[in-house]
């Protein structure tokens, strides 16, 4: 269990500095006219590399809520509280920083987040409510294999359309529908290869191939969208397409096999402000590009800026938060 927990802990550090990259690279991303190609091409790559952080995070609450436990009601109450406690500070952040329409945000209050990243904390509900009727039993490798294929790729409604002779042969409609279903399948996923035994080095190399393969896919797709379009379309970048849903699959494993045995120090410590950093990071990012804190000249130079001075900002709220907040309920 002690190696369980410390692949977890690093891998929760993973996907959090991936989400405070993607939208750091995000304004390059829908820019293009804006900047040269090969600076796109970098934020491009880096984009399509953090992808897999909202699926690792539906996945590592799957490991833990879709075995013998699940979710308790202070998983309820915290969460209900980190959905109102970063609301309101979207709320003031609106009201005293931007000329966003407060009162339209209020009146949608509950149909949409408030500010952009607080979807994650409605979409992780539905984690919590279906965990008491979940729970993966081990299942073969082989059989595990099967179902993500069939629902990850072959099956996959964002899996782009493939014809011959104008029949269209892919994605096979099994009426997957919606979101939703997919960030449960990345709950069970997360519980169903956790508990596998998966410690083989060609495994991990595999894995580790497959990642760079599926980023490399990600990021090519991306580039032909803006070149036959004009413009970016997110087709390759969506959170439950196939190429998404496979590197997600990959990274889980290699970071089981090779991040399992203590907790990497810089990983650890980001992994225990996750919540806040989250929950701070985008009132940071939008201050800095918004209050001309940047140097889009220098477009490499600016993403690492704004990812470092994000990144810090982001920490030293949250421990700040957790001086206070004893008991972690928003921290």
């Amino acid at each position: 269990m002690q190696q369980k927990i410390y692949w977890i802990d690093n891998l929760r550090g993973i996907a959090c500095l991936m989400v405070v990259m993607i939208h750091t690279t995000t304004w390059y991303i829908t820019n293009p006219g804006s900047i040269s190609m090969p600076n796109w091409e970098w934020a491009n790559v880096l984009n399509s590399a953090s992808r897999v952080s909202v699926p690792l995070f539906f996945m590592i609450s799957g490991y833990l809520f879709f075995g013998e436990r699940s979710a308790q009601p202070r998983h309820f109450l915290r969460i209900g509280l980190c959905l109102v406690f970063y609301s309101v500070l979207a709320l003031l952040y609106i009201w005293l920083f931007t000329s966003i329409n407060l009162e339209l945000a209020l009146r949608y209050l509950f149909q949409k987040p408030v500010f952009y990243h607080l979807w994650f904390f409605f979409a992780i509900v539905v984690i919590y409510l279906v965990s008491p009727l979940i729970q993966v039993r081990q299942v073969k490798p082989v059989m595990l294999l099967v179902l993500m294929a069939v629902t990850g790729i072959i099956a996959n409604p964002n899996t782009v359309s493939q014809k011959i002779g104008g029949v269209e042969w892919l994605p096979v409609n099994l009426y997957i529908n919606g979101d939703t279903f997919y960030y449960v399948l990345y709950g069970v996923l997360g519980r169903a290869i956790g508990t596998l035994e998966t410690q083989r080095r060609r495994l991990t190399w595999l894995c580790a191939a497959l990642f760079a393969g599926a980023v490399l896919v990600i990021s090519r797709g991306t580039h032909h969208e803006l070149l036959a379009r004009g413009n970016f379309a997110d087709t390759w970048y969506l959170y439950c397409g196939p190429m998404v849903f496979i590197a997600a699959a990959s990274l889980l494993v290699v970071v089981k096999n090779t991040l399992d045995k203590r907790p990497v120090p810089g990983l650890s410590l980001i992994s225990r402000h996750s919540l806040a950093i989250y929950g701070f990071h985008a009132f940071i990012l939008h201050a800095l590009r918004t209050r001309g804190l940047e140097l889009k000249a220098w477009p490499l130079l600016d993403m690492a800026w704004i990812f470092g001075a994000t990144l810090t900002l982001s920490l030293l709220l949250s421990m700040g938060l957790q001086r206070i907040d004893r008991r972690r309920y928003v921290s």
